[in-house]
């Protein structure tokens, strides 16, 4: 996985990953607020050696034989030191209720490199009995040296241990260390985080991008159109001016008129010398929105001047009725039943480029008749003068969009980012491949305008680049953008 592949799986799950860091260090908080707090104290002590030459000691000569002596001594006092034996003399003077095994597990004795001194780091639940516990175990270390030295506790022998630094009291806790805790368990947090975020992109089978859809599907993406929240039930149609003008009606359309006119001109130049004259617009599932695609793709089909004809092939939840605001009447089953011909139940709207037949009555048998050889026939006469957008039945449910892409030149498959799977996507175009019927490519529906999803999504909001001849390029974006969407409208 490359980078971009990491900012992809980022940009899906940050929030999901901030929270899981977050809580790794909520949790190491918490830990902290259940360990018992430990106070650690230093004392420390020198070994020297008697050069006062006193009664019953060994007369040492010099201080460099004093200071072999010491030397030696040194690493037997360390070990003397973590006895329990000093732990019984420092439980005796402080008077403590504490077995000698558990109070040497407190106490650490060390020695520094090249030096004769002892030091001794005490552990314990307040400061005042951890700093009253080192400087009593340098008490007792010297009373047991002595005892080695002269087997009197009180009288130093040629070697004795002599306190050089007194314990302090300490100010703060030494364990546990809150900082480093809430540090471990941020890197903890974002090591699980990163986890989760790498497991759900592997296990998130839903689309997410132009590259990825292409990568597993070996379909190309005609086109990406943009969310637009403003489109209702009942609303959902762009101005014939295909939603170029700067009025402030059609300003927030914007967008999805340049996805569309991206979209009619990727079909209008799939086959320059023999470009789809019949095109079905299909989805794997209900709710993709391709009946809002098919009839705007009509409506800026139109605009350009290119006479167009919508038919609602959907013979069992006709929906181009409700989005054009229609009365339900007579449509193309009536003109399959030989019950009205297609100039009576056509009806024109916007510049007149576009004709719209809605649905009809429902037949029982909506395959049957959609596959019929009239539909055939008539669809091959109205393409003679006019390109065909049919908006027809979801793949996986019906047959029905798979028998009219055979008759067609070709289906758009309208998928939804976020939502389609891609074995959904990969069933869909295997029921129109099983029917001989070709796939003219890939649509993603609702693809986030700005942030982060946009870039992720692999759709750039190119709508706020252009605006009108006299409106300047913003900041970072490519300058080849105004002419080319400019020529696309001008061309049509």
């Amino acid at each position: 996985m490359d980078l971009r592949e990491y900012l992809r799986v980022f940009r899906a799950h940050w929030l999901g990953m901030v929270l899981i860091t977050l809580l790794g260090v909520a949790v190491a908080f918490g830990w902290t607020l259940l360990q018992p707090k430990v106070y650690t104290a230093d004392a420390s002590a020198i070994v020297q050696a008697n050069t006062a030459g006193d009664a019953g000691d060994s007369n040492l000569s010099s201080a460099m034989l004093g200071n072999s002596l010491t030397s030696g001594r040194v690493k037997t006092y360390v070990a003397l030191g973590q006895s329990r034996a000093v732990a019984d003399g420092v439980i005796k003077d402080l008077g403590l209720d504490v077995s000698a095994d558990q109070l040497v597990k407190q106490v650490t004795v060390t020695n520094t490199v090249d030096t004769t001194t002892l030091k001794v780091t005490a552990d314990a639940a307040t400061p005042e009995k951890a700093r009253d516990v080192a400087e009593a175990w340098v008490r007792s270390m010297g009373a047991e040296v002595n005892r080695l030295e002269t087997s009197d506790p009180g009288k130093k022998g040629a070697v004795f241990l002599s306190p050089i630094d007194s314990a302090r009291l300490p100010d703060s806790p030494s364990s546990p260390n809150t900082r480093l805790a809430l540090a471990l368990g941020g890197l903890v947090g974002l090591a699980i985080a990163v986890g989760y975020g790498l497991l759900r992109y592997t296990l998130d089978r839903r689309i997410r991008s132009v590259e990825q859809v292409e990568r597993e599907t070996g379909k190309p993406v005609v086109g990406t159109i943009p969310e637009e929240k403003t489109f209702t039930a009942d609303n959902r149609l762009l101005p014939f001016d295909g939603g170029t003008s700067s009025s402030s009606e059609s300003a927030h359309l914007f967008g999805i008129g340049e996805a569309m006119r991206e979209l009619r001109t990727n079909l209008q130049y799939m086959d320059v010398d023999n470009p789809p004259r019949i095109i079905v617009v299909t989805s794997p599932l209900p709710g993709d929105g391709k009946s809002t695609i098919s009839s705007n793709l009509a409506v800026t089909l139109a605009s350009s001047g290119q006479p167009v004809v919508l038919i609602d092939g959907d013979l069992r939840r006709p929906m181009i009725d409700t989005v054009f605001g229609l009365p339900r009447g007579a449509g193309i089953s009536d003109v399959l039943a030989g019950r009205a011909t297609i100039a009576e139940v056509a009806q024109r709207f916007g510049n007149g480029q576009l004709l719209v037949v809605t649905a009809g009555k429902v037949p029982p048998n909506p395959s049957e008749v959609l596959g019929s050889a009239r539909m055939r026939e008539l669809l091959k006469s109205i393409a003679r003068e006019a390109i065909v957008i049919i908006d027809a039945p979801p793949l996986i449910p019906v047959t029905d969009a798979a028998v009219l892409a055979h008759s067609a030149d070709g289906a758009v498959i309208v998928g939804t980012i976020g939502k389609t799977t891609f074995e959904v996507l990969g069933k869909a175009i295997g029921n129109l491949e099983r029917a001989g019927a070709r796939a003219l490519g890939l649509v993603l529906n609702r693809v986030p305008k700005r942030g982060s999803g946009a870039a992720y999504y692999g759709y750039q909001y190119h709508g706020e680049y252009y605006r009108g001849d006299d409106q300047e390029l913003p900041t970072g974006a490519v300058r080849g953008d105004k002419p080319r969407r400019r020529g696309d409208a001008e061309a049509a």
